[in-house]
């Protein structure tokens, strides 16, 4: 099934991915807890990696998406393998080092692993925000392309802090359609998973789309569906997404994540890649590399 010039095509829509997803997370951190009119009125249509914005970033820097998802890699790769408490001990170090930006569901989950050792948060109806689906980039390459493994790394890197049933929904499909873009799936597939994800969770339903992209994640995963399936390009699903406003940094980590991977690295504009913390970008590739030469997808049965 995967021959040399399909795990180099991997590696490369991989790369694109985590990159992808970086992006995504400095373009609309610019415009998060803004409305769609609002940035249309003080930017026409923003496409520009220029920083500022609530957080008053610097052009290119990376909010708690990218930092968190980061922080799994690291575990993965400093353990040689899957370790929930090396997770969830990156992710006290990260909320120790005082970082730009933390949800609070994250910020309570992270804080109980503190006080309490505690690895799995209790189920909690409110807590269906989007923090979870966003850092799970890494597991997805990790356990690639084995599905029991998907689902394992992905719940258990969610529940630390978002133990919630819709929350589990959009983090499982969204890891498959990772998976599948990775490995060269079309749109149409990708298409059909989530409808059955839409028959499962009619709340994820997104055509006619709302318009709502805040923190909650059906919202984050209607906003992501809507422009990654209407976009023809990595830039235009991406600008799509971010100009919806709201919790944009994430929906733009979380559809730069999936149009990376489905279209590659020569899709991804060089000029945004030049704005992008050069730093981060060095450690993405690293991890990519990492991730993927211990997945299963390396050793083929």
């Amino acid at each position: 099934m995967f021959n040399q010039y399909n795990l180099e095509e991997i590696r490369d829509r991989a790369r694109a991915s985590f990159i992808g997803m970086a992006i995504g997370d400095a373009l609309g951190a610019t415009v998060e807890f803004m409305t769609s009119s609002e940035i249309a009125a003080q930017y026409g249509t923003f496409r520009d990696i220029i920083g500022g914005g609530w957080l008053r970033l610097k052009p290119g820097q990376v909010t708690d998406d990218t930092e968190m998802a980061l922080c799994i890699a690291r575990a993965i790769v400093k353990n040689q393998g899957w370790s929930l408490e090396a997770v969830a001990g990156n992710f006290a170090a990260w909320l120790k080092s005082r970082p730009v930006d933390c949800g609070d569901t994250c910020r309570k989950g992270i804080r109980a692993y503190l006080l309490h050792g505690q690895l799995e948060s209790p189920p909690n109806a409110w807590d269906a925000g989007n923090g979870a689906a966003m850092r799970l980039l890494p597991a997805a390459l990790y356990s690639l392309p084995d599905d029991e493994l998907l689902k394992k790394y992905v719940l258990e890197q969610a529940r630390i802090t978002h133990n919630n049933p819709v929350s589990d929904a959009a983090c499982l499909c969204l890891g498959q359609l990772l998976h599948m873009a990775l490995c060269g799936a079309e749109k149409s597939r990708l298409h059909r998973h989530v409808d059955g994800l839409v028959t499962r969770f009619p709340t994820f339903a997104f055509v006619p789309y709302r318009g709502l992209a805040t923190g909650y994640v059906v919202d984050t995963m209607q906003t992501v569906f809507h422009w990654f399936f209407r976009g023809k390009d990595f830039e235009e699903c991406l600008v799509g997404t971010v100009n919806q406003g709201g919790d944009a940094d994430t929906t733009g980590a979380i559809c730069g994540m999936l149009a990376g991977a489905y279209y590659g690295m020569e899709s991804i504009p060089t000029r945004w890649i030049k704005k992008m913390d050069v730093k981060v970008i060095a450690e993405i590739e690293v991890m990519v590399e990492h991730l993927l030469s211990a997945s299963p997808v390396w050793r083929p049965s």
